[in-house]
C-alpha cells in the first residue's frame, strides 16, 4: 500500500507537460487552476464556491475574476459576494453604487440573500436612491423565503440597527 501511495506522489509531481495529444499532467485544486477554469465559462459550484476562499486569504483579484465569472453565468451567491467586495473595497475601491447593482441584480434573479440586501440599501439609500417602502417589501419576499435575518429584522420593526452596529452607520448615510 505504501508502495501504491508514494508512486501515486511521484506522479503527481511530475511537471505539466503538453504534447500534440494536450495536457497530459494538469494543475487540479490550485487556485491558478480555478481561476483559469472561472476565465474559460466553466463555472461549476466546486470553482464558484473557490472565490470565497480566495477572498479570505486576501487574494482578492483573484476571487473578483471567478466570483464575475460565476456571476454572469448567473449564480446569485456570486452576485452577493461582488457586493460585498464593492461594499468593503476589496481588490478595488469602496463603491456602494457597484455594490447596490450586484444586490439588486440577485434580488432580481430571485434570491432571498439578493433580496434582503437590496432591501436594505433602499432602505438606507445606500448605492441606490432611498425607497424605504420597496425596501421593506423586498425585505419581507426574503422573510417569506425563510432568511432568518430578515425575520430578524421583521420583529424588530425594520430598525436597522437590529442587524448593522451603530458605529457603522458613518458607511450607510447616503451619498447623494
Amino acid at each position: 500500500m505504501r508502495t501504491v501511495f508514494t508512486a501515486l506522489c511521484l506522479l503527481a509531481a511530475l511537471p505539466v507537460a503538453a504534447d500534440e495529444y494536450g495536457t497530459t499532467n494538469p494543475e487540479e485544486l490550485t487556485w491558478q487552476s480555478l481561476r483559469d477554469r472561472a476565465a474559460e465559462g466553466d463555472t461549476d459550484m466546486m470553482v464558484c464556491a473557490s472565490g470565497y476562499l480566495m477572498t479570505k486569504s486576501g487574494d482578492h483579484a483573484t476571487a473578483r475574476a471567478i466570483f464575475e465569472a460565476c456571476a454572469a453565468a448567473g449564480y446569485t451567491g456570486a452576485m452577493t459576494w461582488m457586493s460585498y467586495m464593492e461594499q468593503n473595497g476589496f481588490g478595488g475601491n469602496f463603491d456602494p453604487d457597484a455594490a447596490a447593482r450586484w444586490d439588486r441584480q440577485a434580488a432580481e434573479a430571485g434570491d432571498p440573500v439578493g433580496k434582503f440586501n437590496h432591501g436594505v440599501n433602499l432602505m438606507r439609500g445606500f448605492g441606490i436612491a432611498q425607497d424605504e417602502a420597496a425596501g421593506r417589501r423586498l425585505i419581507d419576499e426574503a422573510a417569506g423565503a425563510g432568511l432568518p435575518v430578515a425575520k430578524r429584522l421583521q420583529g424588530a420593526g425594520y430598525d436597522l440597527d437590529e442587524i448593522t452596529p451603530d458605529a457603522d452607520n458613518w458607511r450607510y448615510a447616503p451619498l447623494f
